[in-house]
């Protein structure tokens, strides 16, 4: 009689143990990813960067998010070197995004290969990146993806570096950046080329271009400013208009 009774009592525990798991894993998993925040992101808008993390039937849920952020391998996301999800709560996320740094990008068999301020190339794509400028005037070899771009000149990817810079410090956008074989640059921003000439006074040829915007826009041909000189107080510039 005691163990039988002993017995009835050890199953209602059990049975009461098991309905409290079960409402605990219905509750677990029924929470889901409402809010999502997006840091860090320059090549990819907040809505591209939720879509491509949070794109299956499970992957708002709370539990089953923290689990494949925390023990499985990240999604590969072309330019995106690493991501992070920190949970705020359990229904509000940020996803920390840390992007490839690229500074220019070749034209090769029918793609774009992006490569970083070292000339290593970091990406391959079908498509060009707005604001990453094409770089032609190179002469390389075959490309492999991860390795340096095979050009005689490696110092060059200093220079890219340092003009892209200055570029996106004056606010100035390029299609193309083009080297002869003297490393002197030209600059493609639509009908309008710039003759740059090497990297001199660099600085202060961009200031100049970023001055004259304005009076160049609905032209086409191309201003030299070659000739520039940081002496010259009041500087005067050739623009040979295209036929």
């Amino acid at each position: 009689m005691y163990n039988r009774r002993g017995g009835r009592k050890t199953g209602i525990i059990i049975g009461v143990f098991l309905a409290i798991l079960v409402i605990l894993l219905v509750l677990v998993f029924s929470i889901r990813i409402k809010d999502v925040e997006v840091s860090g992101n320059k090549q990819y808008t907040k809505e591209q960067i939720e879509s491509l993390l949070f794109d299956g039937k499970w992957s708002r849920n709370s539990a089953f998010c923290y689990y494949q952020n925390r023990f499985k391998e990240h999604k590969s996301i072309p330019f995106i070197e690493e991501y992070k999800i920190n949970f705020k709560s359990p229904t509000k996320v940020e996803v920390v995004v840390f992007e490839k740094s690229v500074v220019g990008c070749v034209s090769y068999m029918s793609s774009y290969m992006y490569f970083d301020k070292d000339g290593i190339i970091v990406e391959s794509s079908s498509e060009q990146l707005p604001g990453v400028p094409v770089i032609t005037g190179l002469e390389f070899g075959h490309i492999v993806l991860h390795q340096p771009l095979p050009v005689a000149d490696q110092d060059i990817f200093g220079e890219i570096l340092n003009l892209t810079q200055v570029l996106n410090v004056s606010d100035i956008q390029v299609d193309k950046i083009n080297y002869n074989s003297y490393n002197e640059a030209e600059l493609v921003m639509g009908d309008i080329t710039v003759e740059l000439g090497n990297s001199d006074s660099l600085d202060g040829k961009i200031a100049e271009l970023h001055d004259i915007m304005t009076e160049l826009t609905g032209l086409s041909g191309t201003l030299y400013l070659d000739t520039y000189d940081e002496t010259n107080s009041s500087p005067t510039y050739r623009f040979v208009k295209k036929n």
